[in-house]
């Protein structure tokens, strides 16, 4: 009879562990190096195993929409929510998100890019950890250009690009000249569109914060953009954001492709790509400037002041932002696959400089990226493919589904930017941001 009771003893003794772990909730977006940490969870239980981590993987646009609602409001949902340098600094000036300077040496901060730990950071102090960072690049099909007998340049302008995507454009054999993002959303197609806005020499506001959504400048690149999109690329553009279009690549149906450098890898890898053989690649196209024509961007890791497992929380941030789980990426799934853009070691290490011939590219794109002076002319913002204000979501959502429009002909170039000045003009009076 002592048997059962020892067994139960033990029972009771496991339920007693099973209630000790901590389980945090990582709220994060369906991008593939997101996909390959999901993958590298097991590791990360193996060094801790008190802490059972939940992922809730959503689309961009879902995303920023739940975790803004629930980081405002301080519903405590997510314990690790995936942020970029638009929320962070905001977000860490309204007190949301808790500070990280406290890491430990072996966390290696100084080996972070310094651009990227700058625009992760508020008041000196870091409040978001980069898992990857991105510059914008051209990728293009060398087999395609060969055979209609054109050359890519180091730097294309925006006119260069309309008329490759007119010699490759073979529809009939599944090929398009242009893929670019058309799905709305302030960081979907705004931010690609912002970045053409900015090298055809236009901006969102002067220097006294009146829109700028009407000047010749915006009709230029807005004119530029349907005109590729509706004669050279896929069908059903506006449902094509960055993923959609990354597949579209990959999968041999894109002449040309003009977004995230972080693609760089994926396109390369003959696992995911059926082209990665005849990728090449130059520098985000400009036009009447470079100023702002490629665009700075990091997805980070942070912690919300709402957070149920704060401290559960940082440890799995350290983590998977650490130069040990690139390593680790890189041990398991090959160079190719690791989260790029984030540190200095990554594109010092010969492993990866073996395997990754845009590498350079990259990280000169990256580094010179300047938010402080995104456009030709003088503004009163930073930021290149947004700006950082609170109001912006909302223009730039506005703006993004009227872009859509114009592309799928609701409404013309003329009036779908009358519409985007004046919802901007209203916003803008309302938040009264000249104060």
């Amino acid at each position: 009879m002592k048997t059962p009771w020892i067994m139960l003893l033990a029972g009771l003794g496991c339920a007693g562990l099973a209630q000790a772990q901590t389980t945090i909730t990582v709220a994060t977006v369906n991008n593939p190096d997101m996909v390959t940490m999901q993958k590298m969870t097991k590791a990360f239980n193996e060094a801790h195993p008190d802490i059972k981590v939940n992922y809730v993987t959503l689309a961009e646009n879902e995303l920023r929409q739940k975790i803004t609602t629930d980081i405002s409001s301080g519903g405590g949902q997510y314990d690790v929510i995936t942020v970029s340098n638009y929320e962070t600094p905001i977000w860490a000036k309204n007190g949301w998100l808790k500070a990280m300077d406290h890491l430990p040496e072996s966390y290696r901060v100084d080996d972070l890019i310094p651009s990227v730990r700058q625009g992760l950071s508020y008041e000196g102090k870091p409040y978001a950890l980069p898992f990857y960072a991105e510059s914008s690049m051209t990728y293009y099909r060398k087999d395609l250009f060969e055979k209609a007998g054109i050359e890519m340049p180091d730097q294309p302008t925006w006119s260069q690009i309309e008329e490759f995507a007119q010699k490759v454009h073979d529809p009939k054999n599944g090929v398009y000249g242009i893929c670019l993002r058309g799905l709305p959303g302030w960081g979907e197609n705004m931010a690609l569109f912002s970045t053409m806005v900015n090298s055809f020499g236009g901006r969102w506001f002067n220097e006294q914060w009146e829109p700028q959504l009407t000047s010749q400048e915006w009709k230029n690149a807005a004119n530029a953009y349907k005109t590729m999109l509706t004669q050279y690329g896929p069908p059903g553009s506006t449902s094509n954001g960055f993923t959609e279009s990354e597949t579209l690549f990959a999968n041999g149906q894109c002449g040309m492709w003009v977004d995230s450098t972080v693609a760089a890898g994926y396109l390369s890898n003959p696992d995911n790509s059926k082209v990665s053989d005849q990728v090449g690649f130059a520098r985000a196209p400009h036009e009447k400037t470079e100023a702002g024509s490629s665009w700075l961007y990091a997805w980070a890791l942070a912690v919300p002041e709402s957070a149920d497992h704060p401290e559960a929380a940082q440890t799995f941030v350290d983590w998977a932002t650490s130069a040990d789980y690139i390593q680790s990426v890189a041990d398991q799934y090959g160079w190719l696959s690791v989260p790029p853009g984030t540190r200095e070691s990554t594109y010092e290490s010969q492993g990866y400089q073996d395997v990754a011939p845009f590498a350079g590219l990259v990280e000169k794109a990256i580094q010179s990226a300047d938010p402080e002076h995104p456009t030709a002319d003088p503004v009163p913002y930073t930021g290149i493919q947004f700006i950082s204000i609170p109001q912006f979501q909302a223009i730039g959502t506005r703006v993004g589904q009227i872009m859509a429009g114009i592309l799928s002909g609701q409404t013309s170039v003329d009036q779908g930017l009358d519409q985007a000045q004046a919802f901007t003009e209203r916003l803008m009076r309302r938040a009264d941001v000249a104060k």
